[in-house]
């Protein structure tokens, strides 16, 4: 094995949004962290899934409004084909219809696309690990509204009965989950390791039968499991 094969593999990132600016300035960041790498733009919806199966990234930046074919479509699109992709939504506006029609299509979180380098970098480490990206109160609708909905995103709503019910410890953070905290965030609260937090979600997740946090939420919000 070569000092390469043990090296820890980047997160591949595709950028789709029609504004070059945003992509440079995105993919300028992008290009200097050494846990990522930038592998492909796209300037549409319909560009964003041909790239998508040409360079199988781990995590799409995607813009709602572009041309030919919505950010929301080009989501369904991803997610139907290559459910191991994890999107997050980019959008102008902390608008609950969008937030609300990227949960739809299967993206794991939104980011603004005013938000600061940190904020942009800690949503692509956050999908990468799959957990869900929603901050705000508008989220939290947004994901409510999901849960009372018909059917909606891969995962959450083929997910097979529970076969063996959640721990106490395990409903506890999942409550967590739904609040949107990250693991090192529960395990601070919970006064627990964050190895530990890891531990659990995993097992939560395969209880739900569930790729991704934001899946997971949504079918515990649908079965009345958090509040």
């Amino acid at each position: 094995m070569t000092l390469e094969d043990r090296l820890p593999s980047k997160i591949k990132v595709l950028l789709a949004d029609d504004q070059t600016m945003i992509r440079q300035g995105f993919g300028y960041v992008i290009g200097l962290q050494a846990d990522m790498q930038l592998v492909g733009e796209a300037s549409d919806g319909r560009e964003a899934v041909e790239r998508t199966a040409e360079f199988r990234p781990d995590v799409v930046l995607m813009d709602i409004q572009m041309p030919r074919m919505s950010g929301i479509e080009a989501t369904q699109q991803i997610m139907s084909r290559w459910p191991e992709t994890k999107t997050v939504i980019l959008t102008t506006f902390d608008d609950q219809e969008y937030i609300y029609q990227g949960i739809r299509a299967g993206a794991v979180g939104y980011l603004l696309k005013d938000a600061d380098v940190e904020e942009m970098l800690a949503a692509i480490r956050s999908a990468f690990r799959g957990e869900a990206i929603y901050k705000t109160g508008l989220a939290a609708n947004a994901l409510l509204r999901v849960a009372a909905s018909g059917p909606a995103m891969t995962g959450a709503d083929t997910k097979p009965p529970m076969l063996e019910p959640l721990t106490d410890r395990e409903q506890q953070i999942l409550q967590e989950m739904a609040y949107g905290l990250r693991n090192d965030q529960i395990a601070q609260k919970l006064v627990i390791a964050e190895g530990t937090v890891k531990s659990h979600v995993h097992r939560i997740l395969q209880k739900f039968g569930c790729e991704d946090r934001t899946q997971v939420v949504v079918a515990a919000l649908r079965g009345g499991m958090v509040d």
